[in-house]
């Protein structure tokens, strides 16, 4: 293994160094988000205070990827010890195919009530502040509700990707249940552009309300009420009777080995198995330092992955409905077996459909070696177009990854959980927490795990290089994505094996990834990300 976290090694893409610092340290996609942890911990709190307020904030400052009604997972390090949290949201108790079919519907549709599913992230974020945290929410919320109410200036990249989900729903939404998103979130008829201030009132109204009751107002208060009216108006499934019964839950983190690092997922119905299995299989390959620009080694790494995808997406989904266990996805025989069909062109596995995503990752740690990786989203941009009238609550489309098949393991079903793409990691070293990092991005959440532990662990790259490094993305079949930082050589090698590559620019596609490694001596050394808006705020 040649890890080097001290690594010299300048980025990629801007010639910056890793971030160090002693007392504390926030990497977000947004520096709005980033300083409001990085406040919590100069106020007193710790990791886990800085990780909500920076999570607070996103939904806020970039809700054109996360909000109040999406999802969230963390893995947390508390006193040297990890603890996972799945606080994804299940399916209505009122949904099921038949009355999907007696509705006329041959498919799960992207849009409105039929994909949205119980939304999750406010209770995983109580149930931090609960077990963890030293703040009171009030507090841990103020940086949030502040910039919904008194307003913040949009950047370049935040346009960009509101106008898009703008020119998307303006051209797929057509129903009186969506006005509500187009007056919250395009009140000029609109996106905002770039510099423009935006407020969002309800949006502080409702983190107001969720702090001072520690959620109980959005699962059985003021707001549940809200959601279930709306529902109910416009024939959806979603009920008071769902948010009432939902808790995020407490769950053990999986891993395996890979070049002396532990990395850790969360297990299923997220699909960071994915990345687990997929290293799994690579581990059986040696790498070099010099490798990392080998058209082999792309290879290698896509062909893994395929692998990894077509049994996982066979087979993951809310683990009480799995046929197969954990333990047999990430055996050794598993992957033995599947290195095997690894050769020197490339493969077709099982299809695997490409989705879009619509995420956020965060990474806080503090001096006391307490360290969060937390992700959370609405999912494909906004979700599902849907926003609660007078909340700011724009609900997820989570249900939109469930199969209409109903021989499926994944197949949608009365209080059931999707197979979920949003995936936080860690990595520990001889048993002790190293760090949190994560990937944002659809189903190149995976991939990016993959591509981020590798230049790490064998290619010896500092946490900002890991992150900066030319990525690809494997789409379907034999597609593939390469970012245009990747040289010419290693794409025509690449076509000449197989694969059909398509080039594309950094910030289309690839994922947004922050990374936090602690040193033996207490350092941190933070990465974050170059395509976006990243930033990593350091004490």
């Amino acid at each position: 293994m040649v890890l080097n976290l001290h690594s010299l090694e300048t980025s990629y893409r801007t010639e910056r160094f890793s971030a160090y610092a002693r007392r504390g340290m926030v990497a977000t996609s947004n520096a709005l988000a980033a300083q409001a942890g990085l406040e919590m911990l100069k106020k007193g709190g710790n990791a886990i205070d800085a990780s909500l307020a920076a999570a607070a904030c996103l939904t806020v400052c970039e809700p054109n990827v996360n909000g109040i009604g999406g999802d969230a997972f963390a893995i947390v390090a508390y006193q040297g010890k990890l603890y996972g949290l799945n606080a994804s949201g299940p399916s209505p108790r009122g949904i099921s195919l038949a009355a999907l079919e007696r509705a006329g519907h041959t498919e799960i549709p992207k849009y409105g009530f039929v994909p949205v599913n119980v939304p999750g992230i406010v209770a995983g974020w109580v149930a931090l502040a609960k077990r963890f945290g030293r703040l009171p929410l009030t507090e841990v919320f103020a940086p949030a509700i502040s910039y919904a109410e008194e307003g913040y200036s949009v950047s370049p990249f935040l346009a960009q990707g509101w106008n898009r989900a703008f020119e998307i729903f303006s051209q797929n939404l057509d129903g009186e249940e969506f006005s509500e998103w187009f007056k919250t979130f395009a009140p000029q008829g609109r996106a905002p552009r770039p510099g423009e201030p935006i407020r969002l009132e309800n949006h502080a109204k409702t983190l107001r309300q969720i702090a001072e009751t520690m959620g109980e107002a959005f699962y059985r208060g003021e707001i549940a009420e809200q959601i279930d009216a709306f529902s109910r108006k416009y024939g959806g499934y979603l009920r008071a009777e769902d948010l009432a019964g939902y808790q995020a839950e407490w769950v053990e983190p999986i891993s395996t080995e890979y070049r002396g690092l532990e990395v850790w997922e969360i297990p299923p119905n997220g699909q960071g198995i994915v990345a687990l299995m997929a290293l799994n299989i690579l581990k059986g390959f040696d790498f070099s330092r010099e490798d990392k620009h080998s058209p082999l080694t792309y290879h290698r790494q896509i062909e893994a992955l395929k692998l990894a995808f077509a049994d996982a997406q066979s087979s993951v989904t809310d683990l009480k409905y799995m046929d197969v266990s954990v333990t047999d996805l990430l055996s050794q025989g598993w992957a033995d077996e599947r290195r095997r069909l690894i050769g020197d062109k490339a493969l077709v596995p099982s299809r695997v459909e490409e989705t879009k995503g619509g995420t956020v990752y965060l990474t806080t740690a503090d001096s006391e070696g307490n360290m969060v990786s937390l992700i959370q989203s609405n999912y494909m941009g906004f979700g599902s177009g849907l926003v609660v009238p007078g909340t700011g609550i724009a609900l997820q489309n989570r249900g939109y990854n469930f199969s209409f098949d109903p021989g499926h393991p994944n197949c949608l079903a009365p209080g059931k959980r999707p197979y979920h793409t949003i995936i936080p990691g860690f990595l520990t070293k001889d048993g002790k927490p190293l760090g949190p990092f994560g990937v944002m991005g659809g189903f190149m959440q995976p991939q990016g795990h993959v591509q981020v532990v590798m230049n790490l662990a064998d290619f010896g790259h500092s946490p900002q290089a890991a992150l900066d490094a030319p990525r690809f993305q494997w789409m379907t079949g034999k597609q593939v994505h390469l970012e245009n930082t990747v040289p010419a050589s290693i794409v025509r090698e690449l076509q000449e094996m197989g694969h059909e590559i398509q080039v594309t620019e950094g910030n289309l596609g690839y994922g947004r990834g922050q990374i936090i490694c602690r040193t033996d001596d207490g350092t941190l050394i933070g990465g974050t990300e170059s395509r976006v808006d990243g930033m990593v705020s350091v004490w």
